[in-house]
């Protein structure tokens, strides 16, 4: 293929290119060529037409039954010619007034994709927000022309559809679904009148912070997509008025619910053909090689990784009462990561119980969390009242009337961090969803896995969520670390100016920075040699002989916590000072926990 080749611009130019798929696939690895195709995300629907090529970045919230449609078909004129057509890549099945499809031509092919259900990434915070939106190419409004009109209401009639012709060279109509392709059943329409409302077509994790939603067809590797991960789509957009159920005039339908739901509005919900993928491995669009970076971005220079580490650790500590260890917890809880699973076990999660905080301190939670939202890309605060986990949907649920996997709050993407705040947790009753809330919150710390409730069964899903649990006394919630905050009396009195100080010292730069910092550790490899292997083996030989109550959680505890320790200060391999610092670290730690009083909870230390 020569070096000329271009990005398709229409889904009949991809069918020419699909000979040489190859090529096209390398040609999307040009990130040049990715960045210049306009992100959906951050584009508005009138400045684009049908058939567009576009970008949808996102979070997989919901995979859809698979469809079967007409991938390529046999289109007859009112002369008797006949011409092939390819179907794949839209919604609507084209051709020219005066033509008309032969259903039962030989040379006709079916195939199959499936619909991903993408909603923008919950929980991204407004800076992350900003910079992916500062990444967008401009669009070229005369180059697109205008954008689409709405299409007239169309009837189903039996085997086949009636068919609109508004005096254009060629027009197009919705593909008939695999039940009236099978001709089976009664065909599938919808109501003219709205049965279900936006926010629960949109089915936005968080409600209080609704997401943007695209269903994404895609043709290929479906087994590869996994659900909550994070993807950057390209494709053809589908906008035609026609899609939306509402269009369909019908007598009669079994469920008017599951059929709007999966043809909402297009206007509401875009549809996108996608012919190119990327996996994110993270939410940071400063560290994205799919986005085009600023050029001030890129050419900044900035200093060592152990220097904003200790720069970054004084900032906590500011925010902290002034208690250097636990900053470096907190530290540590924001660069863990689950890097390895076994089937007992999520290795490298970093539950972070910060208790013992002052009781004077007003709304110190909320503004530690502001502080936090802004080093993050994205991240959660929750309350912990009584009227959160007695109402709010935790966990996802499938609802069969509308066959759709209905959002809760705990599906978020892949390193979200979700603070959980007890500070503000009264005395009263959990009702049986506040039971089961909790019980979700234990699940996913415990096990960084996500309970779907099917209604006859569950699924664990594997989860990768960071959970930070703010606490006058010990948590109710399970943790792998409970930091006791040591406040300083002076620290205290000054809490407001202090955390007023850490917005000032956070400047442009420095969060740039910092940003990138926590990110990069997270990401980062570390290895144990041999030699050190058998250091910590003895090491641990000789805490059972002082401890008996020592075991393996312990030892566990300990290899993650020397793992974020030497990441923190960018080495990549575990040495004789990080495993000392390390025990060091859990000793002093222990001991104010001693000082706690006990707990009915039933928590590791």
């Amino acid at each position: 293929m020569p070096c000329a080749m271009e990005l398709p611009s229409t889904p009949d130019e991809l069918a020419a290119q699909q000979a040489d798929s190859a090529a096209l696939k390398d040609l999307l690895k040009d990130p040049s060529r990715w960045h210049s195709i306009p992100l959906l995300n951050y584009t508005p629907l009138h400045k684009l037409k049908d058939q567009t090529l576009v970008r949808f970045r996102g979070m997989i919230q919901d995979m859809m039954d698979p469809e079967i449609y007409l991938e390529r078909y046999e289109v007859k004129s009112a002369d008797g010619s006949k011409r092939v057509q390819e179907g794949k890549y839209r919604d609507c099945l084209k051709m020219a007034p005066g033509e008309m499809i032969d259903y039962n031509a030989d040379g006709n092919v079916h195939g199959e994709r499936r619909t991903m259900f993408v909603v923008s990434v919950p929980g991204l915070n407004d800076w992350s927000k900003e910079h992916e939106k500062q990444c967008c190419p401009q669009i070229d409004l005369a180059s697109l022309g205008q954008s689409p009109s709405s299409a007239k209401k169309r009837t189903i009639v039996g085997e086949e559809e009636a068919m609109d012709v508004d005096g254009a060279s060629e027009t197009t109509f919705k593909r008939p679904c695999l039940k009236e392709i099978q001709k089976d059943s009664e065909p599938v329409g919808a109501s003219k009148s709205s049965v279900l409302g936006s926010e629960y077509l949109l089915n936005s994790p968080l409600p209080d912070r609704p997401s943007m939603a695209c269903m994404v067809k895609v043709y290929d590797e479906f087994d590869t997509y996994q659900l909550n991960s994070l993807v950057d789509f390209v494709g053809f957009l589908s906008v035609d008025a026609s899609l939306d159920a509402a269009t369909l005039v019908i007598d009669d339908c079994e469920n008017l619910s599951e059929l709007q739901a999966a043809h909402p509005s297009p206007f509401l919900i875009p549809r996108l053909h996608a012919f190119g993928v990327q996996v994110l491995p993270h939410a940071n669009p400063l560290l994205d090689k799919s986005l085009r970076q600023p050029t001030e971005i890129c050419e900044e220079t900035y200093p060592t990784q152990l220097a904003v580490h200790k720069d970054l650790r004084m900032l906590l500590k500011l925010c902290l009462f002034d208690d250097d260890l636990a900053a470096e917890y907190l530290l540590s809880h924001l660069i863990s990561t689950v890097y390895s699973r076994s089937e007992m076990q999520s290795i490298g999660k970093f539950a972070l119980n910060l208790c013992n905080l002052p009781k004077n301190c007003e709304a110190y939670a909320t503004k530690l969390y502001q502080i936090l939202e802004l080093l993050l890309p994205a991240s959660h605060y929750m309350p912990m009242t009584l009227g959160t986990l007695n109402t709010a949907a935790f966990a996802p649920k499938k609802d069969y009337e509308t066959n759709k996997l209905v959002s809760g709050v705990l599906q978020l993407a892949p390193h979200t961090h979700l603070v959980l705040d007890e500070t503000c947790m009264q005395q009263g009753k959990l009702e049986a969803n506040g039971v089961h809330a909790v019980q979700h919150l234990a699940h996913l710390i415990n096990n960084q896995e996500l309970k779907c409730d099917f209604q006859y069964y569950q699924i664990d899903y594997q989860a990768n969520i960071p959970v930070l649990v703010l606490s006058e006394g010990r948590s109710m919630l399970p943790s792998d670390f409970v930091m006791p905050i040591n406040a300083d009396a002076k620290a205290v009195e000054l809490v407001d100016e202090s955390l007023k100080a850490a917005h000032h010292y956070l400047q442009p730069s420095r969060l740039q920075q910092f940003r990138k910092y926590l990110t990069t550790a997270r990401t980062s490899g570390f290895n144990v040699s041999e030699e050190h292997t058998e250091m910590i083996q003895q090491d641990f030989v000789d805490m059972r002989k002082a401890n008996v109550k020592s075991n393996a959680d312990d030892l566990h505890g300990l290899l993650v916590l020397s793992r974020l320790l030497g990441i923190a200060r960018g080495k990549d391999t575990l040495d004789k000072e990080t495993w000392q610092l390390a025990t060091e670290f859990e000793a002093k730690r222990r001991q104010r926990i001693q000082s706690l009083p006990k707990s009915s909870a039933q928590m590791r230390n």
